[in-house]
């Protein structure tokens, strides 16, 4: 804290986080170490596997690997400083840092929104124009799909974290969380957040409806059209293409609706904190493991490539 004509500004928060207790910091260290690893270990796998394997040159496969991307950038704005901060004595972070985490953190959460909403119209398209498919779905409408969930994303962060950061913090400068997140901001301000919490309010609703629509609307189309198919096999094959997607779906928004459209009360921050991890961890390294456990042209690349660099190897050795 530091005194400017009399008031007292925050210059730095210590972060609460999950737990006082050394011992199980310890253990969460490991613990979330490890999905770290994994998350960035299964997202740049789904990102280079992609990349790799022509067959999977495909607008669906396209947004999956904006939403690894996504994902991976989610989750390592907040885990390396947590992970840090579960050995330091002082869970501390600068002003200017905790601006930067809230900004991408908003950020990354709309781009995921809409990324996903991106995934559910090429689903649609998909499946009930596939005749029309290559030409709705050309490169540059899957260009500007996949660049507005970034351009949105970001534009309403800025606007969202000049907001926050706008408020004067003079009551206690310890976020009761384990990043720098706007409820638990909210809750150190001494200022009148009226106008804050109204707009997140509002942008979380809107964002979080508007999404969500594009996805309903999408699959309310996709299953009218599978119920349609006659042959088993065809209706098969039709979920199987959607069915990764709608995991991916529930998994993110089941946990954002228990946090996101709440006011930020002492009890709605400390439920925040637990819900949080699911999708900031859970989610980031969940998502690689859906995507490649239930699909069938996923698994087939992954063997063709591996197959690829083997025969390779082979052909080195034998030289």
């Amino acid at each position: 804290m530091q005194n400017l004509n009399g008031s007292i500004a925050v210059t730095e928060f210590i972060f609460a986080g999950l737990t006082d207790r050394p011992e199980v910091q310890y253990i969460l260290f490991v613990v979330f170490l490890v999905i770290y690893i994994f998350t960035l270990l299964g997202n740049l796998g789904i990102i280079l596997l992609i990349k790799l394997e022509p067959r999977l040159h495909t607008p669906m496969y396209f947004f999956l690997t904006n939403l690894a991307f996504v994902d991976l950038c989610y989750s390592s704005n907040a885990t390396p400083k947590m992970l840090a901060n579960f050995l330091s004595e002082r869970k501390t972070i600068s002003f200017v840092g905790c601006f930067l985490q809230c900004y991408f953190l908003i950020a990354f959460l709309l781009t995921e929104y809409y990324m996903l909403a991106a995934m559910a119209y090429d689903r649609y398209v998909a499946i009930c124009s596939p005749l029309h498919y290559t030409v709705k779905m050309s490169r540059r409408v899957c260009i500007c799909l996949a660049t507005f969930p970034y351009i949105y994303g970001f534009s309403e962060s800025l606007f969202q974290s000049i907001l926050t950061f706008r408020l004067s913090f003079c009551r206690t400068n310890v976020i009761n969380h384990f990043y720098c997140t706007d409820p638990a901001l909210i809750k150190l301000s001494c200022s009148d957040t009226y106008l804050k919490e109204h707009a997140m309010l509002i942008s979380a609703g809107f964002n979080l409806s508007n999404s969500l629509i594009i996805i309903l609307i999408s699959y309310t189309f996709i299953l009218a059209t599978i119920l349609r198919i006659r042959s088993a096999e065809g209706r098969r094959k039709a979920f199987s293409t959607c069915g990764s997607h709608l995991m991916a779906i529930i998994l993110f928004y089941g946990t954002l609706f228990c946090t996101i459209v709440r006011p930020p009360t002492d009890k709605s921050v400390e439920e925040s904190k637990i819900i949080a991890v699911f999708y900031t961890f859970v989610s980031p390294v969940l998502n690689p493991l859906i995507y490649s456990l239930r699909n069938r042209d996923v698994k087939a690349a992954l063997r063709n490539v591996l197959r690829r660099n083997l025969l390779k190897r082979m052909a080195s050795n034998i030289s």
